[in-house]
């Protein structure tokens, strides 16, 4: 099927849900459904979602509410507290299933509360082949993951948003904070704060693309995209980042040589993706 059959296949499936409402990152994903949902049911049939949580990026929450304003979706922002969870602290492989649990248990009262009885998320089908254990909660509570149904990929769904003329077609994904933790160390505000912090501090220097400070306690591992990294190699701009970094609390910075890699601090059972039921 072409990306025009599959976002076919969705707005059928949007029309016989007939009221959805979506947990709303402000990713390209999930504003892709949004922008869809609000076109073919309409402002008193569609709701996003939004999350609030030290857990993710003040400036990715400020900007899902900048998007789904610009896309003129009914917005709800809500506080999650998935760092009460001593399961999700703990920061264990599975983390992202108490994440999520917790996330959609919250959500979901919301939801049918305001007569939405189908809450959706963003997952798109190449989210099915990657280590997602946040998947098994939703399935669990019974989310909806129509993009990934219809089969639509990533560089389908960036290339249907571009042609609806949204500028965020191409904006880099940002996974949550505790993303940047090894397993195994404990998710704190603190040590989410840090990451968020020297992350903000690169962006102002004018760094773009995909980009993530990895936590090792003191050291700081940073990792751009391949493309840029040898401008980032010089003496000078080394020292720039490094500063940077170290304005976060860091006082160990390294960048990545082998480029940014999503995931790449996952510790994967035998080196295979979990199933995602």
């Amino acid at each position: 099927m072409t990306a025009i059959e599959k976002e076919n296949a969705l707005l059928d499936w949007l029309r016989k849900e007939r009221r959805v409402a979506i947990g709303f990152s402000g990713g390209v994903d999930s504003a892709y459904l949004a922008a869809v949902t609000l076109e073919v049911l309409g402002e008193t049939h569609s709701l996003a979602l939004i999350g609030r949580s030290d857990s993710l990026s003040g400036r990715e929450e400020d900007h899902a509410v900048v998007v789904a304003r610009a896309i003129g979706i009914p917005t709800l922002e809500v506080e999650t507290g998935e760092l009460d969870d001593p399961r999700y602290a703990a920061n264990p492989t599975n983390r992202c299933y108490f994440c999520k649990s917790v996330l959609w248990l919250t959500l979901q009262p919301i939801a049918r509360g305001r007569g939405f009885e189908t809450l959706a998320d963003g997952t798109n089908a190449d989210d099915l082949n990657d280590y997602r254990p946040g998947s098994r909660a939703a399935v669990e509570q019974g989310i909806r993951s129509p993009l990934a149904d219809v089969g639509l990929t990533k560089a389908e769904i960036r290339e249907r948003t571009q042609a609806r003329g949204w500028p965020w077609w191409d904006r880099p994904a940002s996974p949550c904070l505790a993303s940047r933790l090894p397993y195994g160390t404990p998710v704190t505000t603190e040590r989410l704060k840090q990451v968020e912090r020297a992350e903000v501090a690169l962006r102002e220097l004018g760094i773009r693309g995909n980009l993530r400070v990895r936590h090792f306690g003191d050291l700081a591992r940073v990792e751009l995209d391949r493309a840029v990294l040898p401008q980032w190699r010089s003496a000078e701009a080394f020292e720039l980042l490094t500063a940077a970094v170290r304005s976060a609390g860091f006082t160990q910075v390294e960048l990545d040589a082998r480029g940014f890699r999503s995931g790449s601090l996952n510790v994967l059972e035998g080196g295979a993706a979990l199933p995602r039921h």
